[in-house]
């Protein structure tokens, strides 16, 4: 079995610390005066510099630590924050991200030129750009000396006995707490068990501090900030005289003590886990009991083992199909039972897994925010980005795949669609341009639309691009929406020149190419001078869905459940008269209809008593005619070979009960094929 490797660890959770940093920014951007905001963004930067100061990543704390110092100045009100001083921290929030990808990686100057941005920002001292790839020790700068306030504190605290096996050195805090000023540090042994009961990795000491410096409460918080939630910490303000009385140092054994256990190694399925921290209680002590509890609720898992987890569900699913089978031509009663079960077991387990794949699409749209922010800049434009349905979920495959398509048509959106302020006033719209992302389910599947109001899309300057790429023939008919859809087309880009957004006509072919890979399907409307929408219609799931199971001539096909509405009865008769008009009465309106039969070319005699599917995607609907429908069965979905990958009619196989391969209809090109196949009867007719 494999183990979690710390340094893996504190990168996801570095890049988690990281998300936090970037969305505390972009908030700023909105309220330069919230407070709140300018203590997230410091906890943020300060438990991000701790952690990799631990696990070794120390030109990543040195640079850090100066975006830190910049923030901390804004919190004791020395500096103002301003929209530059936030570009010029996102921007050194980027390397240092990559500091935590490429930590010995050459990166050139762009650490100098960071920080010569940032202090042009703050305005004021900064540390000199050329420390910013030196790996200096990590511990904040001792205060000059002034006429402020000295406060004393005494303050005592421990940390759980297994806090150096997770990466958490006692000694670091005790050399930050020095730092603050005037410090004596007594250590109480009591709690050390005796040498035969004693675990070298385990420490059982806690510290009685006496400190006296200039800061306040808030730099002692600062000091335990990644560690608060798992110890014990009290802080207790003095009088000058306590303070003069307090214990004399007493930390020559305790502290060797404490040095020969930090020397241990560190275990590697155990990794300190840290969070950002958005404020920090007065006054806090936590139960060790309490503090065990808090970490039990949440396991981090890898993505690989989520993966593994579900193709053994997958097979169990395949198994539990071909037990069913048996059991259904058995007449052992106990046989039946145990298949029942099972059923009933593996159909709960699938679902579990299901869950435990599904994440909101909030972790999809949150990176948007950071991508309006710099196009925005960039282009001059003032652009406002709206999210709705962000708890929407969505298989994690999927998310992971939609990130690169929704990037490209944000891109289009802003770049094509949104007007310049000049422009958009002149219009009598608002100076700022909107673009809003939305997701919803329905059904089977997620809506995820970007949408903006913007001036809409032309429609003669899409037609003359087309015609004069040859992509169609001047003056050849086609309906708004299949003109609309030749944006979509490899190449194709309405930009008068190429810029650093778009002109190459590639980001959209990439879209449609990822979202016909993931089944799905793409819808997209535009009104001249009031903006344009594009939906992407993706199935939740890769991995396991609810099939119909139908018989066509001698072959078996899966249609998915989520896009069936209902099935009906399609007599000899009615078959016979309905050839070449494929339309069925579906109460008061003309439903198209397609025979699999014909289409997949059986070469066999209709049943009698055929039946007809009817499927949609939205508001289109068409009906499938098959000669008999099998009923509900559990879909793993297995990929086509390389060889089909260009059959449209179908977006994958699985296996049934009895080994033979039963193919899954894609639902979207068959609606497509039946509306096809309507315009072109009603032009004949």
């Amino acid at each position: 079995m494999s183990t979690l490797d710390p340094v893996a660890v504190f990168r996801t959770e570095a890049a988690e610390c990281l998300e936090a940093i970037e969305a505390g920014l972009l908030d700023l951007t909105h309220q330069l005066d919230n407070k709140d905001l300018v203590d997230a963004v410091f906890r943020g930067l300060h438990t991000l510099k701790g952690s990799g100061a631990m696990f070794g990543f120390e030109a990543l704390a040195a640079f850090t630590h100066h975006c830190e110092t910049a923030f901390d100045r804004v919190r004791k009100g020395e500096v103002a924050v301003t929209s530059e001083l936030v570009a010029a921290v996102l921007a050194a929030q980027d390397h240092m991200r990559a500091l935590v990808d490429q930590p010995d990686a050459d990166h050139g100057d762009t650490g100098h030129k960071l920080l010569a941005q940032l202090q042009a920002a703050v305005g004021g001292k900064e540390a000199a750009p050329a420390a910013a790839s030196a790996a200096i020790p990590v511990t904040a700068a001792v205060p000059e000396a002034s006429a402020k306030k000295k406060n004393s504190w005494r303050i005592r605290f421990s940390l759980p006995a297994n806090s150096m096996a997770n990466g958490t050195n006692p000694l670091g805090l005790l050399d930050e707490l020095r730092d603050l000023g005037e410090c004596t540090v007594r250590a109480n042994s009591s709690a050390i068990p005796p040498l035969d009961e004693l675990t070298p990795t385990e420490l059982h000491i806690s510290w009685d501090v006496t400190l006296t410096s200039e800061q306040d409460r808030s730099a002692i918080d600062d000091v335990f900030i990644f560690v608060l939630d798992d110890m014990e910490l009290s802080v207790e303000e003095i009088s000058g005289q306590a303070a003069a009385t307090a214990a004399p140092v007493e930390e020559k054994a305790a502290p060797a003590l404490v040095a020969a256990a930090s020397a241990a190694p560190v275990s590697p399925t155990t990794v300190a886990e840290f969070r950002p921290v958005e404020a920090v209680p007065a006054k806090r002590e936590v139960p060790a009991a309490v503090s065990q509890a808090k970490a039990a609720e949440n396991v981090r898992v890898p993505a690989e083992r989520l993966d593994e987890l579900m193709d053994r569900v997958g097979e169990l699913v395949i198994a539990q199909s071909r037990l069913s089978q048996l059991a259904s031509a058995s007449t052992d009663i106990a046989l039946r039972s145990v298949s029942e079960e099972i059923e009933r077991l593996s159909g709960e387990l699938r679902d579990t897994m299901m869950v435990l794949r599904m994440v909101p699409v909030a972790t999809l749209f949150s990176r948007f925010r950071r991508l309006v922010h710099d196009l925005a800049r960039e282009t001059g434009k003032v652009i406002e980005l709206v999210t709705e349905g962000e708890s929407t979920e969505v298989d994690k495959t999927v998310i992971e795949r939609l990130a690169d398509p929704l990037v490209h048509l944000v891109r289009n959106s802003i770049d094509h669609g949104l007007e310049t302020p000049a422009d958009r006033l002149a219009s009598g719209k608002t100076e700022a341009g909107t673009v809003t992302l939305s997701a919803r389910q329905a059904g089977g599947e997620v809506i995820i639309s970007i949408k903006d109001d913007g001036r809409g899309i032309n429609r003669e300057r899409v037609r003359a691009k087309a015609e004069s790429s040859g992509l169609i023939q001047p003056g050849q008919p086609l309906s708004d929406s299949e003109l609309l859809q030749l944006i979509f087309a490899p190449g194709f880009s309405t930009a008068a020149a190429i810029t650093n957004l778009s002109g190459r006509g590639v980001g959209m072919d990439v879209v449609k190419k990822t979202v016909e890979a993931l089944r799905g399907a793409i819808d997209i409307v535009s009104v001249p001078g009031q903006g344009s929408e594009v939906s992407l219609r993706i199935p939740l799931t890769l991995a396991i869905i609810d099939g119909l199971l139908v018989r066509v001539g001698s072959g078996h096909y899966v249609i998915p459940l989520s896009a069936v509405e209902e099935c009906l009865e399609l007599s000899l008769e009615e078959d016979l008269r309905s050839r070449g008009r494929s339309f069925i009465s579906l109460r008061d309106n003309l439903v198209p209809f397609l025979r699999l039969r014909d289409l997949f070319r059986t070469g066999t005699k209709p049943d009698v008593h055929q039946k007809v599917v009817v499927i949609s995607t939205g508001t289109e609907r068409v009906g499938l005619v098959v000669d008999q429908i099998i009923g509900d069965h559990q879909t793993v979905i297995k990929s086509m070979s390389k060889l089909h990958n260009n059959v449209a009619t179908f977006s994958g196989a699985t296996i049934l009960g009895d080994g033979s391969v039963a193919l899954i209809l894609d639902v979207g090109h068959l609606v497509a094929a039946g509306q096809q196949q309507e315009a072109q009867l009603r032009v004949a007719g």
